[in-house]
């Protein structure tokens, strides 16, 4: 089966976690940027209230067809209890019939007001998420420096 990691991130947590999964499966690895660079404070005020509308943004074209694989893995910082915004760009390219797995990263751990929202979100997209996990980071809130 082939399987790649699709990634947001801010801080770097859902980079290292990306990373550590496409090791551990022979992933191939995939991040995700948003076109418009984001500072500290747009994550939190426009960026959270983005999160709970469900809000896409314009992102940087991915250089892999997502077509390609069989299993997709995605993996985001939460913002406000909901995927970042980058999240609902991603879910805007999956193809259908695809396995999708999801891992969410925060300093709480804790997706569990947007989780059912979010299932439906990729099965409306003709795909099966087979797996969603909250990964407690334990992080403070960062920019990753580029």
């Amino acid at each position: 089966m082939k399987t790649i990691v699709v990634y947001y991130t801010f801080g770097g947590s859902t980079k290292k976690e990306a990373e550590r999964i496409a090791a551990e499966r022979g992933a191939d690895l995939c991040r995700v940027k948003e076109a418009k660079k984001r500072g500290l404070i747009a994550s939190f005020i426009p960026g959270g209230l983005q999160a709970m509308k469900r809000k896409a943004v314009a992102v940087l074209p991915l250089d892999v067809s997502l077509r390609d694989y069989d299993r997709i893995i995605i993996g985001c910082p939460v913002w406000a209890g909901f995927p970042a915004p980058a999240f609902n760009s991603v879910l805007e390219l999956l193809p259908a019939g695809k396995e999708v797995e999801l891992f969410l990263c925060s300093g709480s751990g804790d997706s569990s007001k947007s989780a059912e929202e979010t299932k439906t979100l990729i099965e409306n997209k003709g795909c099966r998420l087979v797996c969603c996990r909250d990964v407690r980071t334990y992080a403070r809130p960062g920019k990753i420096k580029e």
